[in-house]
């Protein structure tokens, strides 16, 4: 042991030294290789049917090729190769391209995934393993736009077209020098894998989990020194395995270098608590002082990888992975050592042992490469799990023992007894010679039967038996009796006195006679239906919403999967799918409650299973959104006929807390009509038709129509132009003039933003204004318009001197929200040296509403650093006087609306609003004047300002800066 420790320090210094060695040499290849040309790729050919194809043996790897790389194309259809230059995207690239080609040799258009796995286990190394990181930042295509990122946690994917007869070469600009995997996945496929894998790893996690909480129960109870060793490899396999499933990053924001320190430091933990087990199960130091001293040396160096892993997780996983193995073959040394001389514990672990040795084979094979298929990873952290269960057996055996045991002291008899007093499960012995079954304690008690009701012959278990396991139990007794050898290990479930079934588990073995022949059968019965219905609600969670009881979205998706599969072959299913969104649903839970809304739900959900015919499906999707497959109608007027019924029995009142309760819901249907259409698109259609409905004020049924689509994707792409208009600063800033309604000079300016698309050219603000609301675009694009303001006010205030003008700049509710306003403000402000005074923000009712008290102190604030506060558009919404008391508002800006009216009782309404803000110390400004004599009324009314295209239009900083120019000049003549 002391050699392995010593062993395991060498490894770490020369590793280091090593290392930083071979990085020098490895550099200087990679010189060398890039003095050499690229040279042109031989394409892949695809078909449509090819659903997934690995392309890592076709891919060119080229390393420091510098931040423009050149590359030959593979030869087009016309037999010529070209020469291509691509640039790096990203600042921090290091010269590293791949290069790979493709060849469309359909007549039509193919849709594709590329993937490249962040972290794969197999080939990953024992020495300096690559623990994961980005693979590729951008693909360029040698034809067309770069590839469209897709969101992923764990890969990096890129959507891509080919269209037909195409051949076109892809570089891909990497972030790693390393390229371990590359994919050609067809979308729906790779959507499937991924899908396939979310059950599985629910149900590792949760086995996992349960174990480690298990354990370390079994400790607090009973503290035995293996206890906590058990319960410690436990939660090191659940962490291995969170960070394997990448379930982490979904508890904590993880980077791709802290994941490389998460992996390693997990594999330490494992490392560490498989050596710590080994001895305080073995009870190492009992059998020589020098043992535990060696183990206390091995397990302080693994515990100082933890620090090592934090700035060198490769070096720290390469040093774990040795530390298993090395632990793997010490622990057959002992094992074998300590069951020659009958040591009960070691012969006990062998079944557990041989698996860990075999795990360790396997990841071996697999680290090395020789194992490489996608599910051995996966299959990895299940045997971990398995392991874990296999030891908290083991390790169970003994907790309940007693202080009884003593390396071969015991008869095998008294073994047996500790070993059942130990587990505290019920005797179970059967008299085959006199067929009389007894159980101690009795059983029947625990189920609520009569004392005794168990007992006798076995024949009066079956009536209590459920049916499907009569004929089973009947078999297994009657196959031992016929063999004379073997055990018992057999599951059932029995019938209480309540009328409920218990799961109960017989582990058994025969004892022979001196003619051979089984005359007694002696071993425990144990009531595992905790156990059974907490693995049945892991399985039942993972495909069913734990509220509602209905399936989830992946099962809705499966389902409407398999429909659409007989639809094809048949004219008789047709089936149509609705998506049922509530509207003012979150209006209940800010009213009511969670639980309530909960409740709700759960009504609801029995009124449209009452709809719904066997062959329907119903199923909830998220929140309050439910999901319905109707397969029952076909008919185009019977479906419409079940929608409006699903509709009204929706706003049907539910009475809660002696209160009605009033929902509608907006209802989008899409029918099968293309044999091709997949489930994925025939949801996203109907959900494409429930956002219209949705859109159109809800409490309607809106049947899909193709041009939704098209919709859609104008505002996604409007909505990627945006953010890349932001970025490239291709927005622009243009102020209208206000002006000084007595004098009819210039007072200031609104600050209003627009945006000259390259293609589509001047897009209004009242088109990306709202889609920037809708994303998280708002923000940035509210953070530009202050800056620019603030600068360009800033500049003006030379040239302006001491004309009192202002600048007016419009905030959304994300800004207004944002506890860094202020502070953002208060830093522009005195960055460029603008007085705050000349600044003034415009507000609407709608935005102060959405959260008043914050809304409040937050203006407070803004008031106090010496900023004008407007209240924009006031007379076209709900014109509350109080928020005119309630926030430190100075200047109030009559809609257009309100002046441009042309009616009797405008005049009244005008004279009442000027004169109300008179005396509340406001200022008003009027928008949309018209005419001079509209000018000329206001003016007498006693509104100061005056804003439309009847002074100007919005006009750039440069004209504005002219025309300041000159109001000074004629100032100063004055």
């Amino acid at each position: 042991m002391v050699f392995f420790f010593v062993l395991s320090i060498v490894c770490l210094c020369l590793a280091v030294f090593f290392r930083r060695f071979l990085a020098v040499a490895i550099a200087g290849l990679l010189l060398f290789a890039a003095a050499a040309p690229a040279l042109a790729v031989e394409p892949v050919k695809i078909t449509k049917d090819d659903t997934a194809l690995d392309l890592t043996a076709t891919t060119e790897i080229y390393h420091n090729q510098g931040d423009a790389f050149q590359v030959s194309t593979a030869a087009g259809p016309d037999g010529i190769r070209r020469r291509i230059e691509v640039r790096a995207t990203s600042k921090t690239h290091e010269g590293d391209w791949a290069v790979f080609a493709l060849a469309n040799v359909t007549d039509e258009q193919l849709e594709r995934v590329i993937v490249a796995p962040h972290y794969r286990l197999v080939n990953s190394g024992v020495f300096w393993p690559d623990l994961g990181s980005e693979r590729i930042v951008a693909i360029t295509p040698s034809e067309g736009f770069a590839l469209d990122k897709l969101p992923s946690d764990d890969a990096d994917v890129f959507r891509l077209t080919l269209n037909p007869g195409a051949v076109v070469t892809f570089v891909a600009e990497l972030s790693s020098p390393k390229l371990p995997q590359l994919y050609l996945w067809e979308p729906n496929a790779y959507k499937d894998t991924l899908n396939s894998f979310t059950l599985y790893h629910g149900i590792v996690l949760g086995i996992s989990g349960l174990l480690a909480v298990f354990l370390t129960i079994l400790f607090v109870v009973r503290g035995t020194s293996m206890l906590p060793a058990a319960a410690a490899l436990a939660w090191s396999v659940l962490a291995f395995v969170c960070v394997d499933f990448g379930f982490l990053g979904k508890l904590i924001t993880i980077t791709a270098m802290s994941e490389q320190v998460w992996r390693a430091s997990a594999e330490v933990a494992l490392a560490s608590s498989l050596v710590i087990f080994l001895f305080a199960y073995l009870n190492l130091n009992r059998w020589h002082v020098h043992l535990g001293y060696a183990t206390f040396a091995w397990v302080v160096g693994l515990v100082l990888l933890f620090g090592v892993a934090v700035y060198e997780p490769e070096i720290a996983a390469g040093i774990a992975r040795i530390s298993l193995a090395l632990t793997a073959v010490a622990g057959i040394a002992l094992i074998v050592y300590l069951g020659i001389n009958r040591y009960d514990r070691a012969i006990l672990l062998v079944p557990t042992w041989t698996l860990i040795v075999a795990w360790v084979i396997a990841g071996w094979l697999t680290v090395t490469g020789r194992l490489s298929n996608d599910i051995i990873q996966p299959a990895d952290a299940g045997a971990l799990v398995l392991i874990v269960l296999l030891i908290g057996f083991t390790v169970m055996q003994h907790a309940f023992s007693g202080t009884g045991y003593h390396q071969g002291l015991f008869s095998d008899l008294e073994r047996q007894s500790l070993a059942l007093t130990g587990a505290g499960d019920t005797v179970w012995d059967w008299d085959v010679a006199r067929d009389r079954v007894v159980t101690i304690p009795d059983i029947s008690m625990r189920l609520g039967l009569s004392q005794g009701a168990l007992n006798g012959a076995v024949r009066n278990w079956l009536p209590n038996l459920h049916p499907d396991d009569r004929d089973r139990f009947r078999t297994t007794l009657d196959v031992l009796l016929e063999h004379k050898r073997g055990r018992i290990n057999h599951e059932f479930r029995l019938r209480a006195d309540d009328g409920h079934f218990h799961w109960l588990h017989i582990r058994a073995r025969p004892v022979l006679g001196a003619n051979g022949e089984i005359i007694r059968c002696v071993g425990t019965v144990a009531d595992v239906t905790e156990q059974k219905n907490t693995v049945d609600r892991l399985l039942l969670d993972a495909i069913n919403d734990n509220l509602t009881g209905l399936p989830n979205r992946e099962v809705f998706l499966d389902r409407l999967q398999m429909l659409l599969t007989l639809a094809g072959g048949s004219d008789t299913v047709r089936p149509t799918v609705m998506i049922i969104d509530f509207d003012r649903y979150g209006e209940v839970n800010d009213r009511f409650g969670i639980a309530a809304g909960d409740n709700i739900l759960i009504a609801l959900t029995r009124r449209l299973r009452r709809l719904m015919k066997p062959q329907d499906t119903l199923a909830r999707l998220a929140g309050d959104q439910f999901g319905l497959i109707l397969a029952a109608e076909r008919d185009p007027a019977r479906v419409a006929d079940f929608a409006d019924a699903i509709s009204k029995a929706i706003k049907v009142p539910i009475t809660f807390a002696n209160q009605e309760i009033n929902l509608t819901a907006s209802i989008g249907l899409a029918s099968f009509v293309d044999q091709q259409e997949s489930a994925a698109s025939l949801f996203a259609d109907a959900e494409l038709a429930m956002v219209r409905a949705k859109r159109g004020g809800g409490d309607r049924v809106e049947p899909f129509r193709p041009a939704f689509r098209g919709v859609v994707l104008d505002k996604l792409q409007l909505e990627t132009d945006l953010q890349k208009a932001i970025e490239r600063g291709e927005l622009t800033m243009a102020y209208q003039p206000v002006i000084g309604l007595e004098a009819g000079e210039l007072a200031g300016f609104e600050a209003l933003m627009r945006w000259d698309h390259p293609k589509r050219g001047n897009v209004p603000p009242s088109e990306f204004i709202p889609l920037a609301e809708n994303s998280d675009l708002i923000t940035p694009l509210g953070m530009f318009a202050l800056e620019r303001t603030i600068s360009d006010l800033a500049e003006w205030e030379t040239l302006a001197g001491k004309l009192p003008i202002f600048v007016s700049v419009n905030l959304s509710s994300a800004q207004l929200l944002n506890n860094g306003l202020y502070n953002d403000i208060r830093t522009l402000l005195t960055r460029m040296n603008c007085d705050p005074r000349r600044l003034k923000l415009e507000l609407t009712e709608t935005v102060v509403v959405k959260n008043p008290e914050q809304a409040r102190l937050v203006l407070t604030r803004l008031k106090e650093l010496g900023l004008s506060l407007a209240l924009d558009d006031f007379g076209s919404g709900y014109s509350s006087l109080t928020y005119l008391t309630r926030f430190p508002f100075d200047t109030l800006k009559l809609d257009r609306s309100l002046v441009t009216e042309q009616s009797e009782r405008r005049d009244i309404v005008l004279r009442s609003v000027i004169a109300m803000a008179g005396e509340m110390g406001m200022d008003v400004v009027a928008e949309g004047i018209a005419t001079d004599e509209d000018a000329a009324m206001l003016r007498a009314m006693g509104c100061r300002y005056g804003q439309s295209y009847l002074y100007g239009a919005a006009i750039g900083p440069d004209a504005v800066s002219r025309l300041l120019k000159e109001q000074t000049q004629r100032a100063r003549r004055v």
